[in-house]
């Protein structure tokens, strides 16, 4: 399927400029061949002196339209990647009466007065210039005017306010242009014009083609009339007259309490879905929404939540809008929730029924136990037989598993730190003794050998899950998670908030030093697949299609500040600095949901297979970059340029932008 600017949610960027400014060329060289470059002809079309813009533009609308409609068939295009003005019948009939008094006697349109001034016309400026003055007036007036844009009825296509199908309406449109065609071809014939194509072959192929494909629609006719559920403010204002653009509290509760799968979007800032949310909800910034949602669209239940209502409502009239026709919001927010759903039967003002009761003490065992950890179906972790692959686990889940001899856990603090308290059972490793000087180039992770010495120190098996727990730092998990897949060691995971977020939530702490029997992990004979050095980085940037990612902060990839032998970054690198991936809440590090993540990085990344080179300054940071894109996203070919932008600065030989 084809993405757009408009679904990506970029039609403010720079890239949607640029593709806006070659096609304007495009379209505006196309104009002045086709003669809109004259006043004098355009605006003969009124006085049927000159009928050359009807004899363009209709066959053009045809071309658009039938291919539109064989592209939405095929799959390339849907009705929701395409932006469609909303139907606001006494604006839009009293602009169009205007535009069309204008067009009349100015001669100029906006677009074909752009092609009049590239082509000297001063009478195009003149018009262009009143075209920026009325715009001024419409600002300055629009309080008194403003009113008459009030019937806005949602997007309505035209097919459907005739009650016809898609495919007729096309076939009666293509044969109605053609044959207004014919009429403008023979009338010019009566006029003694020399350039008409009246029995011309060209125009009988061409009119046949048009025909042919709007018959052809007729074919695909069921998957060209798909539903188009585009809500307009009348069905807007039913639902909330009618209540059906809600869910209560205790409803919800049952629901989710009885196992049906209900996609709950919690769309407060990321600090307070932190420390609490309901259980299985996700957090959504709101002005991401549309893309994160848009695989359920009109698939089953989406709720949205936030404290109160105000704003879930008001993302919810949004989605309505963009053609979302499955998506509530919780009555009375979370705070609702809690007061009905999670208040312990005790401190109920009033006395509760036995039945009541009972369902309260259910909601709240479910809702208030430990959740089980975010992430995607390949890297969440339940039990630890299930652990194929890395991932994230929560400080709830951890507390279950404490005493389960299967799980090593490894405080990657410094040792004071630690020393002061601890998750129990967890040993003490600096993140830092995993890295060294490694063939002349410091702070390198450590070669497969020395890593499982550490490892066997500790008393890691081969079969052991091994969760990795953070100070301040999300990425000292991350690159010990390197350690880990260096000696093919898949069964690891990291805490999500590392030991803050289990000291904040008050979980069990110790001081006392754990007893480790050592082990005999053995390193693995071949090199890491997963690692690449400056070779490989500078043969990647002459290969179309390769995307370097530096995870450094944005004024270290800019050149403004600078910490090694050069400042700046590799030719043709992006920078999506490490501080992106996490929540900005002091308290504790939080990588964000998955949903925010795969937005963020869908924008940076043309797909999940595309080849990727990770790298910030010695491979910290991009360490998390990695962890996210390949153990949360799924994305395929992800490589890690360890020495990083320490190596690549301090050799001259190397480019630097």
């Amino acid at each position: 399927m084809i993405s757009t600017f408009f679904s990506n949610g970029l039609l403010d960027s720079s890239a949607a400029m640029f593709v806006s400014f070659l096609f304007g060329i495009a379209f505006g060289t196309a104009l002045e061949k086709a003669g809109f470059g004259s006043s004098r002809r355009l605006s003969g079309v009124f006085y049927f002196r000159d009928m050359s813009v009807i004899k363009v533009m209709m066959p053009a609308v045809i071309t658009a339209m039938l291919g539109l409609a064989y592209a939405k068939a095929a799959g390339w295009v849907t009705l929701e990647n395409v932006y469609f003005l909303p139907t606001r019948y006494v604006p839009q009939i009293l602009g169009g009466l205007l535009f069309g008094v204008g067009f009349a006697v100015g001669g100029w349109c906006p677009g074909t007065g752009a092609v009049g001034i590239a082509s000297g016309r001063i009478d195009a400026l003149v018009f262009l210039l009143g075209i920026v003055g009325g715009s001024i007036l419409y600002n300055e007036v629009y309080p008194l005017i403003g009113p008459l844009s009030a019937t806005d009825r949602g997007v309505l296509f035209a097919f459907d306010a005739f009650g016809i199908s898609e495919a007729a309406f096309a076939l009666g449109f293509t044969a109605l242009a053609i044959g207004c065609f014919w009429g403008l071809e023979f009338l010019g014939v009566k006029q003694g014009r020399n350039d008409t194509l009246w029995r011309s072959p060209f125009l009988k192929t061409f009119s046949a083609t048009l025909l042919a494909g709007a018959v052809g629609l007729f074919a695909l006719s069921g998957k060209t009339d798909a539903p188009r559920p585009f809500m307009s403010e009348q069905t807007l204002l039913e639902n909330l007259e009618t209540g059906s653009d809600h869910i209560e509290p205790q409803e919800l509760a049952d629901r989710l309490l009885g196992g049906e799968t209900i996609r709950l979007v919690d769309i407060r800032t990321p600090g307070e879905y932190a420390r609490f949310h309901i259980r299985s909800a996700v957090n959504i910034p709101p002005a991401d929404l549309p893309a994160a949602l848009a695989p359920d669209q009109n698939r089953g239940l989406i709720v949205l939540y936030s404290n109160g209502m105000t704003h879930p409502a008001q993302a919810r009239d949004s989605l309505a809008r963009l053609g979302f026709a499955n998506v509530y919001l919780l009555t009375d927010g979370l705070e609702g929730f809690l007061d009905q759903c999670l208040k312990p039967v005790s401190l109920h003002a009033e006395p509760v029924p036995a039945v009541r009761a009972a369902k309260i003490n259910a909601w709240r065992a479910f809702f208030l136990a430990p959740e089980p950890p975010k992430g995607n179906a390949a890297t969440a972790v339940g039990e630890t037989a299930d652990l194929a692959t890395p991932g994230l686990v929560e400080t709830g889940w951890l507390a279950a598993h404490l005493n389960n001899p299967a799980v090593k856990i490894i405080d990657l603090r410094a040792q004071p730190d630690y020393s002061g308290g601890h998750i129990p059972g967890s040993f003490s490793l600096n993140v830092e003794s995993l890295r060294g000087s490694v063939e002349g180039r410091p702070s390198s992770l450590l070669p497969a050998a020395m890593l499982a010495e550490h490892f066997s120190l500790l008393g890691i098996g081969p079969d052991d899950l091994v969760v990795w727990v953070g100070g301040e730092k999300m990425q000292d998990a991350t690159l010990a998670g390197l350690a880990c897949e260096r000696l093919g060691h898949r069964r690891y995971a990291v805490l999500q908030g590392g030991f803050p977020k289990w000291a904040f939530e008050k979980l069990p702490q110790s001081t006392l030093l754990p007893d480790a029997r050592p082990s005999a992990y053995s390193a693995p004979d071949q090199a890491d697949a997963f690692t690449v050095g400056a070779g490989a980085v500078l043969a990647a940037l002459g290969q179309p299609g390769t995307v370097v990612l530096d995870a450094r902060p944005a004024d270290y990839f800019s050149g403004t500040k600078q910490d090694e032998a050069r400042g700046g970054h590799i030719p043709g690198a992006i920078n999506r600095p490490y501080t992106d991936d996490i929540v900005p809440d002091d308290s504790f590090p939080l990588l964000k949901p998955v949903e925010e993540l795969a937005v963020a990085y869908a924008r940076l990344i043309p797909s999940k297979d595309t080849p990727v080179i990770v790298h910030c300054r010695t491979g910290h940071q991009a360490s998390q970059a990695r962890f996210v894109l390949v153990h949360l996203l799924g994305y395929t070919d992800v490589k890690w340029y360890d020495a990083g932008w320490t190596e690549w600065a301090a050799r001259p030989e190397l480019p630097v932008e």
